[in-house]
């Protein structure tokens, strides 16, 4: 299973992004931080596109691959903050 995270790519803007043309302030918190992020991250991610390509193809020519690979600091980022929430859970 690939988890890759935000790389410098064209995923955010126009060409491959929909955006909905209606905007509902209740969910500006929600689905408005989202878009707002996606505005504005565009070609700021993170992620090296080139690195996120080599690891790939060595991901898929291992003679052991993992079952779960995370990709880019944002996505390791995020699985560490769950593991040590559910860790604290554990200890609770």
């Amino acid at each position: 299973m690939v988890e890759p995270g935000f790389f410098r790519a064209d995923f955010l803007d126009a060409r491959s992004l929909s955006v909905s043309p209606s905007v509902i302030p209740d969910y500006d918190e929600t689905v408005g931080a989202m878009r707002n992020f996606a505005a504005h991250a565009n070609h700021a991610q993170p992620g090296d596109p080139a690195k996120l390509a080599k690891a790939m193809l060595e991901l898929v020519n291992a003679a052991d691959p993992p079952v779960r690979m995370p990709f880019g600091s944002d996505t390791v980022a995020r699985i560490e903050a769950k593991t040590a929430s559910v860790a604290e859970e554990l200890n609770r």
